[in-house]
């Protein structure tokens, strides 16, 4: 490796020094490992679209996993303070009269907030995100390692709102709401082709007016049942 961390041995321009350098070695890694998952990207492949050598990689973050989880790490830190500040305030200001539609909306608008900027850095992670939260061999420890403070809130706040609720209902209901919520922000053209482009998975608008309300009617109804199985 050459002496200086922003110089490529092989003679390749970096895009950036210092932060920046950082900061293009994650954008690569994120929009690689968003497109082919953890197993499916070579630190080479990462030090190719970046335009550094391998070394640098290694400098900046050690092995894989670890730039893996360095880019996994930084998104979620930005998400876990914007959805617990919205769901606070949101507490705050309606003290008494909390709604699950409501709380909902507080836990997942910071996400399509950011998804309808249109910057691809967000899109690619969220699309990373919906990759780990479906992967079984070490997506929930990810997961797990990363955004449970958030989800813990999330059920606390949702407790306010319905005191009657059974704790492991609301968190039944989180699992498959952040099912719908990954898939919703993933993207995938999947709506678009079955409803013959009557829906677009690119519209968010339309996301948003019905993500809230479904969530939402869906864990109502499963605490009025009371399921006991």
């Amino acid at each position: 490796m050459s002496e200086n961390p922003g110089t490529s041995p092989r003679g390749r321009r970096p895009k950036g020094q210092g932060p920046d350098l950082r900061e293009a070695i994650l954008d690569a890694a994120e929009a690689l490992f968003s497109r082919h998952g953890f197993y499916g990207v070579t630190v080479r492949q990462v030090a190719s679209e970046a335009g550094v050598d391998t070394a640098l990689i290694h400098y900046y973050f050690g092995a894989k996993r670890e730039l893996f989880d360095s880019v996994f790490a930084r998104r979620a830190a930005i998400l876990n303070d914007a959805r617990l500040e919205a769901m606070q305030v949101y507490a705050d200001t309606h003290r008494g009269r909390l709604t699950v539609e409501g709380v909902i909306e507080a836990f997942i608008g910071p996400l399509i907030e950011r998804s309808m900027t249109n910057d691809e850095g967000w899109k690619n992670y969220f699309r990373l995100v919906a990759l780990v939260n479906n992967t079984p061999a070490w997506g929930g420890e990810t997961m797990h390692r990363f955004f449970d403070p958030v989800v813990h809130q999330l059920v606390d706040t949702l407790k306010l709102a319905l005191p009657e609720a059974e704790i492991r209902d609301l968190y039944w209901c989180y699992q498959f709401l952040t099912g719908a919520m990954m898939l919703a922000l993933s993207e995938t053209g999947r709506i678009d082709q079955l409803s013959d482009g009557l829906c677009r998975s690119t519209d968010l608008e339309a996301v948003r007016a019905r993500l809230y309300a479904y969530c939402a009617a869906g864990l109502q109804e499963v605490v009025r049942r009371k399921p006991q199985a």
